[in-house]
This record gives C-alpha cells, sequence and structure tokens, in this order.
C-alpha cells in the first residue's frame, strides 16, 4: 500500500493478475553500442568507454550532439543521481568506468558536479567498491540512501513481516504493524530530481537478474529483506515498489553495463563464469533492458552447462508490464545495434 501520490492496497497486482488482462502492444527501444576494445582481461578501458557512452546517448536521443542529448532527458536545474549497483565490487557490479564516463559526458554537456550524485542503498557498499573516491576525483557527490535516512510519510505496506535493519526506519520499534512497511529513501523524495540508472548484466539466483528493477527496487527502500528470499516474493513487491510516482517518474535513463555478462555467483565475483560482451545499453525501459539481460545469461548458461542447474522461473517482468512499467515480450523489444 502506497502513502503519497499513489495508494496500492494488498493484493493489487494479485487483482491486476486475476483480470487476465493482455499484456500491452506498446514496443520498447534499445540502442546498443558495441566494442570489442572495450575491455581486456575483464578490465574496463576507459576512454573506449567514454565514446562508447557519447555515441550511445546521442544514437538513443536522435539528438545532434552531446548536449542536445541530455538537455532532451534532463533539464539543467536536476539533480541527477546515478544509481549503481555497487555491492559486488567494481569488477561484476556497474562498473567505474562507464559512470565516469556519463558524469564526463554530462559535464561536457553543461551540468555542473554540484548537480551530479552516484549513489546506492549503504554506504560500506560504495566504499568497498571505490566509488567515494571517484566521487572526489570527478568533484560529485557520494551518498548512500540509509544514510540520507527513510521518508516516514512514503512507504509501500505488505502483509510479509520483515525485521528491519539497524540503519531502517522501523528497527528496534514494537506495535502492531511494524515491519510491514517499506520506506523510501529522503534522497529521492527530498534531493534527487532526475535518476540514471546503471546496472551490471548480473544473475541472481531467485529473480533471474541484478539489474534496473531490482537496483532501483530494494536500492531505494528500507526493510526490503523480507522479499529478496524467494522468486514469488520477489515477483510481486519489486514492481510494486518501482512503480511508486516518486521514483519511476523520475527515471530519466537506464543504462546496462553489458561489458561483462557474468551468468552465476550473483553479489560474488567468479569471473570463471563471465563472458565479455563488450556492449553498453541504452534506453528508458528497465523491463526490456532487463529481460535482454536475462536472454543473454540463459545463453551463456546453455554454452557453459553445470549439472543440476535449472533455469529462474519467475513472472517478475510479466509482473511489471501488467503495472505499465515497461515491455516484457522480447518480440517487442527493437534493438538498434549502432555501427
Amino acid at each position: 500500500m502506497w502513502r503519497g501520490i499513489t495508494l496500492f492496497f494488498p493484493g493489487f497486482l494479485a487483482l491486476h493478475l486475476q483480470a487476465a488482462q493482455p499484456l500491452s502492444t506498446n514496443r520498447a527501444l534499445v540502442t546498443v553500442v558495441q566494442n570489442s576494445s572495450a575491455t581486456s582481461l575483464f578490465i574496463a578501458d576507459p576512454p573506449t568507454v567514454r565514446r562508447m557512452v557519447d555515441k550511445g546517448i546521442t544514437a538513443f536521443t536522435g539528438k545532434p550532439s552531446i548536449q542536445a542529448s541530455w538537455r532532451s532527458l534532463i533539464a539543467t536545474n536536476d539533480i541527477v543521481g546515478i544509481k549503481v549497483y555497487s555491492a559486488p565490487g567494481s569488477m561484476v557490479g556497474t562498473r567505474p568506468a562507464v559512470v565516469e564516463a556519463v558524469i564526463q559526458s554530462l559535464q561536457e554537456a553543461g551540468f555542473p558536479a554540484s548537480q551530479i550524485l552516484i549513489w546506492d542503498k549503504r554506504r560500506y557498499d560504495l566504499r568497498s567498491a571505490g566509488w567515494p573516491e571517484l566521487a572526489d576525483k570527478l568533484g560529485v557527490q557520494c551518498l548512500a540512501a540509509s544514510e540520507i535516512g527513510w521518508d516516514a510519510s512514503k512507504y509501500y505496506e505488505n502483509p510479509l513481516l520483515g525485521r528491519p535493519l539497524f540503519d531502517e526506519l522501523e528497527f528496534d520499534k514494537k506495535g502492531e504493524g511494524v515491519g510491514r512497511r517499506s520506506h523510501l529513501s529522503r534522497l529521492i523524495t527530498q534531493k534527487i530530481t532526475k535518476v540514471i540508472s546503471v546496472a551490471p548484466a548480473l544473475n541472481h539466483n531467485q529473480a533471474g537478474v541484478i539489474g534496473h528493477l531490482l537496483g532501483l527496487g530494494l536500492g531505494s527502500f528500507d526493510n526490503t529483506l523480507r522479499f529478496e528470499s524467494h522468486p514469488d516474493r520477489l515477483a510481486e513487491s519489486i514492481p510494486e515498489l518501482v512503480a511508486t510516482p516518486e521514483l519511476f517518474d523520475r527515471l530519466a535513463l537506464c543504462l546496462t553495463d553489458a561489458l561483462i555478462c557474468q551468468y552465476r555467483g550473483e553479489d560474488r565475483t567468479l569471473l570463471h563464469y563471465a563472458v565479455a560482451l563488450n556492449e553498453l545499453r541504452f534506453g528508458k525501459d528497465p523491463v526490456a533492458l532487463d529481460v535482454l539481460v536475462q536472454a543473454d545469461l540463459e545463453n551463456a548458461r546453455k554454452a557453459n552447462p553445470t549439472d543440476g542447474e535449472k533455469p529462474v522461473k519467475t513472472e517478475l517482468f510479466n509482473n511489471c508490464e501488467l503495472l505499465e512499467l515497461g515491455v516484457a515480450d522480447p518480440k517487442r523489444i527493437t534493438v538498434i545495434n549502432t555501427p
């Protein structure tokens, strides 16, 4: 249940499913830039990545310049929050070279460093992956959603009880209903006005993909551990978390960091289960971009099978489409490869 601009109630998504409405006929557009020199031995080459970012953003927007491209997505007075996935570190999580290229491109387009920040849920993940050092180098901020705190007036309510952690709003509180709410970070409600999601191509054992959807949903709210142990819980909660207007309406761009695709291991760096795709993918549809990564992961696992491994089956993407967050059908995703 949402308290704020939009109100959901328990079973909101279930009623959509029961209605058996056909999925949307809308299409998604994804622009792909590929360069075989983008990585060497799984290490990104920053100059090459920078060229890929500039090429991708101009091709995706269809604008004649970097400045016009970014300004078609973000206003000059926006506070731009670049969402990273930092828990696995810099090798298989969001790669610093990609974010550095995005920030440099934004600055070239006239966006000052004071209006740009890098963020994720927790400070210790950001620190372990080296994001504060990159932020200092570029003159931007590096902030953790948990440190900024949680907005008591903006929350998602689910009957599934959780035990809030020490840095979450209801930690140590007692009483009826405690543990049923997941609060949105004040970083979103009070500071960031536009979000750029930069997500890795990385597997998740329950949801299939650690991508834009999981990164945004789990990274923006507290008390989410209760959803993370089962695919059905994630398939129900993630769409409803991401659908909040305070988050979804701020999403300016999704960039999939598909330089490296790790198809087993989740948050552990296991490069023997990784392939170099050397791609960056640009779009505004987080569902479509995650669907493409799911296909990459499945193809990589088929090419490198292991005994007893079963494909992840989840309704996450279809549920997201039912809430009009994007396109789940690969046949309705138009992929444009930029030479």
